[in-house]
């Protein structure tokens, strides 16, 4: 690892997908109106997943992953979740478009993290962080969990900036 953003940046992603993702599912409930259309939501966000898993595994240069846009990419998803209200007839196409995309972009990203040289300490790390982050989230009643998506996502657009940063500087040297 050349830089600490290259170890800890995969970490910050994977807990927060695992945080944050409870309260998707709420906002997704919310939308989906029925149990069967969220049901078929979640098929389409797997179906996604194993696609853009399938995507990342058949590169040839796995070293040029585009990792950074994948960050980006999830980030404006969240963003735009907490950004979208409930009250649009069209707000379940949106919901299904949203979960192709962020099935598809996680997918790529776990199948990129799991080529990392960091993978099993971040697996190990990762479980001890989710937990003690759901035990402060469970003392938190003020904030509506949109808020939380929208912090998140804007989080993941940071770090999808920083990584191409530190990438375009890492070419230069």
């Amino acid at each position: 690892m050349k830089n600490k953003s290259e170890r800890y940046l995969p970490l910050v992603v994977t807990v927060g997908q695992v945080a944050i993702f409870p309260y998707y599912i709420v906002w997704l409930k919310e939308v989906s109106l029925t149990f069967t259309l969220f049901a078929w939501l979640f098929a389409a966000f797997s179906f996604a997943a194993a696609w853009g898993y399938r995507i990342f595994q058949s590169k040839k240069n796995k070293n040029n992953s585009y990792i950074s846009f994948i960050y980006t990419g999830m980030g404006v998803v969240y963003i735009l979740v907490g950004c979208i209200k409930n009250s649009l007839e069209f707000l379940p196409y949106a919901a299904l478009l949203l979960q192709i995309i962020l099935g598809f972009l996680q997918g790529y990203f776990r199948a990129w993290h799991i080529e990392q040289k960091t993978y099993r300490l971040h697996t190990v790390h990762h479980y001890l962080i989710v937990g003690v982050t759901m035990i402060g989230f469970s003392f938190v009643r003020i904030i509506s969990p949109v808020v939380f998506i929208t912090v998140f996502g804007s989080l993941l657009c940071v770090c999808g900036f920083w990584s191409f940063i530190r990438k375009k500087k890492a070419e230069v040297l």
